[in-house]
């Protein structure tokens, strides 16, 4: 069974830091290209917060977070992460970590497999 357990939120004070991980098991990791996404409260869908590639280890990001989140993975680990720094209270939100077997769906944002989410709150 595919499952993506993402860990690391938590509650911080606007400008801290927090790193998320998120562990893949059930599929062949080093094949999947990964994102994060994240739902703040009171939207009704996710957003894309960050990618990386499984090819070339390419990473885009959301304009809001670029020069504050980094992600990055360690196939020897099964594992893809978000280290966000100067977090702001706009960044509160559920995030999840997803992974999408083509370059093609990665690129589209059609994501074959969801993490069940892991909380932040960034309070002001």
């Amino acid at each position: 069974q595919v499952q993506l357990a993402e860990s690391g939120g938590g509650l911080v004070q606007a400008g801290g830091s927090l790193r998320l991980s998120c562990a893949a098991s059930g599929i062949s990791f080093r094949h999947y290209n990964m994102g994060w996404f994240r739902q703040a409260p009171g939207k009704e869908e996710r957003e894309f917060v960050a990618g990386v590639t499984r090819t070339s280890f390419a990473t885009n990001y959301k304009d809001s977070v670029k020069g504050r989140f980094t992600i990055s993975r360690d196939n020897a680990k099964n594992a893809v992460y978000l280290q966000m720094d100067s977090l702001k209270p706009e960044d509160t939100a559920v995030y999840y970590c997803a992974a999408a077997s083509s370059l093609e769906n990665y690129f589209k944002k059609n994501y074959d497999y969801w993490g069940q989410g892991t909380q932040v709150s960034v309070s002001s």
